[in-house]
Formats: structure tokens, C-alpha cells, sequence
């Protein structure tokens, strides 16, 4: 089986403190541990710290796949352990902008006055990979990426393997300001990466009343997410990209009335710590 862990799931900023301790106030990092041992990270937040801290000593690879460069997708990329063993060897995947190369954009953030280490003196075996770039075969799995409706260069990823699919949308807004998805899918951001996937994590940051005060931000409203996962006939949804504002309780009662209004497809809850099988 494949394993699927959530190390964080906030999104915008981290937000931890006891209003938040059962849902998580980390940012954006999931786990996917396959059966033969491919390891990939999705998105290095605030919580990659804890998953790098508890990764075997003797892990050969590791692959850390960005959807975009926004403060919270990386802020934890240099305290991930991994970057500072020089037997190590890391790949870093994530979007380039038109100006810029990955390395370059990466840099800006790795290096003074943001950071004390520059990228280029971090001892690990360190590659970087431009996306989207076609398909890439990465151990077991095969992973798809592609530009989505989020400012600057955003990505998502599809991952294909031997026991299913995983997509993965975490800044994602497919609806825009419409109002309501397009019922033609090719007119729809990220449908082809979500098509019929066994497990879809997706951006639900805003309530209703709230996305209105937020159209073009790049997010969601939980009422998107579960249409975009009815239009792409996803098996299961976990709803992902929690806002900083939402405490647990407010998330409880975001997932009760949506589970309760008669959702496409499951819904699981995108808490912290939490682990989900393909």
C-alpha cells in the first residue's frame, strides 16, 4: 500500500497554539511513503521540519515536489534535515518563473537576510528539477505536473502508482469568480490532474461569505472543492489549505455541513498528523 501523511495543513501562515491543536497550525507538507519505498514530500511548510527530523538515518533519496514559492509552501525548507547530510541525496522539483530560474528564485529565500545558509554551501547531494516539464518517472511512482488557477507560477501534481492516484491541489481556484464551476472540463484548472483520482487533496481556505471578499487570492471555497471533486469523479476528498483564522472547532463545523449537504464523493478530514492509504 501506499501511505499518505499530512504534516501540515494550514495554509497562508502558521498558526499554532491551543485553538488550533487538533486540526494543526503547520503549513503545507504531506508525506507519500510508497510500497517499495519511494519517499515524496509535497510542499516544504512549516511542517517538514518535524518529517525531516524523523527520517531514517540512511534514506538514500528523498524527492520534495513544490507547487509554488509562496512564503508558506517553503518556509520550512531550510530546516528540513536531510539538506545538511552530505551523504543525502535531495531532489527539489517546483516551478520556475518567467524571469527566473528555479535555483535563482530558490536562493532569494536561502540565503541573508531571510536565512543564515545560502542554498549553494548546503552539504547534501541537492537537485533541482523545473516543472511543469511532462511526465516524470520518480521511483515507483509517476508524477504529472501542471500550471493551475493561483498568482504567479502554481502547480499541481498527479501521482500515479501501483496502488492508485494522488492529486494534489492545495492553492487552487478553479471556480474564479464565476459563481459556479463550468460544466465543460476542459475549461476547468486542474481537471486532467484530478480526473478520477482514488484520493484528491484539495483548497477549501474560505467559507462562502468569505470568498467573496477574496476572488483572484487563488483559493477556495469548500463549496468549490466539492464541486470540482464531483466534476472530476474523485473517489475520495480530503479538504486541505486550512484558513489561519479557522480554529478547530470552526473546521469541525465546515466538515460536519459538508458531509452533511451530500457530498460527490467521502469526505476525510485533513487534520495534522493523520494517515490515509491508496
Amino acid at each position: 500500500m501506499t501511505s499518505v501523511t499530512l504534516w501540515g495543513v494550514r495554509g497562508s501562515l502558521a498558526t499554532p497554539g491551543p485553538e488550533t491543536a487538533r486540526w494543526g497550525g503547520n503549513t503545507s507538507c504531506v508525506e507519500i511513503l510508497g510500497a517499495r519505498g519511494t519517499r515524496l514530500v509535497l510542499d516544504a511548510g512549516t511542517g517538514i521540519r518535524r518529517l525531516g527530523n524523523r527520517l531514517p538515518g540512511d534514506l538514500p533519496r528523498v524527492d520534495v515536489l513544490l507547487t509554488h514559492l509562496h512564503l508558506d509552501h517553503i518556509q520550512g525548507l531550510g530546516f528540513f534535515a536531510p539538506l545538511y547530510r552530505a551523504d543525502a541525496e535531495v531532489h527539489v522539483w517546483g516551478p520556475a518563473s518567467i524571469t527566473q530560474t528555479l535555483r535563482t528564485r530558490l536562493a532569494r529565500y536561502l540565503s541573508p537576510p531571510l536565512f543564515p545558509v545560502h542554498l549553494r554551501d548546503l552539504p547534501c547531494q541537492l537537485h533541482l528539477h523545473e516543472v511543469p516539464a511532462g511526465e516524470a518517472q520518480i521511483g515507483e511512482f509517476r508524477v504529472q505536473a501542471a500550471l493551475v488557477c493561483h498568482p504567479g507560477p502554481t502547480v499541481g501534481y498527479r501521482i500515479e502508482g501501483p496502488d492508485g492516484v494522488l492529486t494534489y491541489l492545495p492553492d487552487h481556484e478553479p471556480v474564479l469568480g464565476r459563481g459556479a464551476l463550468e460544466r465543460d472540463p476542459a475549461w476547468v484548472s486542474g481537471h486532467d490532474l484530478a480526473r478520477e483520482a482514488d484520493l484528491l487533496l484539495h483548497d477549501a481556505q474560505y467559507t462562502r461569505s468569505e470568498y467573496e471578499a477574496h476572488v483572484g487570492w487563488g483559493h477556495s471555497r469548500m463549496d468549490d472543492a466539492l464541486a470540482f471533486a464531483g466534476l472530476c469523479k474523485v473517489r475520495r476528498l480530503v479538504p486541505f489549505h486550512h484558513a489561519p483564522d479557522h480554529n478547530d472547532d470552526e473546521l469541525d463545523g465546515l466538515l460536519a455541513a459538508a458531509d452533511a449537504a451530500g457530498p460527490p464523493c467521502p469526505l476525510l478530514a485533513g487534520r495534522e498528523g493523520t494517515t490515509f492509504q491508496i
